[in-house]
C-alpha cells in the first residue's frame, strides 16, 4: 500500500495510486487519507499509555519530567511506523480484500 516502508523519509507517506496485486484504487478522494489522523492520534494515546503501564510494572517509578521525555522520544523515533499503521488501518476500514477483484473488472464484455 505504501510506496516503501515507514522509515525512507524521501517517501515519506506516499501511497500507491493502485494494488500492485489487484488494481484497487487506493486514492479514492484526495483528502481520503485525512481521516487516518484519528487512528494516528487514538494509537498515539494507547502508546502512550502502555509506555507508562510499562514503566509501573518494571518497578522504575519515574518522575513526572522523565516519563514525559520517554513517552515523546518513543513517539517521535515510531512516528514513520504509527503514521504507516494508521493509513492502512483507515483504509481496512473501507476496503475490503477481494482476490477476484482485477479478474473481474478486467474481462471484455
Amino acid at each position: 500500500m505504501l510506496v516503501s516502508q515507514p522509515y525512507d523519509l524521501s517517501k515519506f507517506n506516499k501511497i500507491r495510486e493502485h494494488c500492485s496485486h489487484c488494481e484497487l484504487k487506493f486514492k479514492i478522494e484526495p483528502s481520503f487519507f485525512y481521516g487516518s489522523m484519528y487512528v494516528s492520534y487514538g494509537l498515539g494515546v494507547g502508546l502512550s499509555v502502555s509506555i507508562y503501564l510499562f514503566q509501573l510494572l518494571l518497578g522504575l517509578h519515574l518522575g513526572m519530567i522523565q516519563v514525559f521525555f520517554l513517552i515523546t522520544g518513543l513517539l517521535i523515533l515510531l512516528m514513520p511506523y504509527i503514521n504507516a499503521l494508521s493509513k492502512v488501518l483507515w483504509a481496512n476500514l473501507f476496503f475490503r480484500y477481494d482476490p477476484t477483484f482485477k479478474s473481474k473488472h478486467n474481462k471484455i464484455d
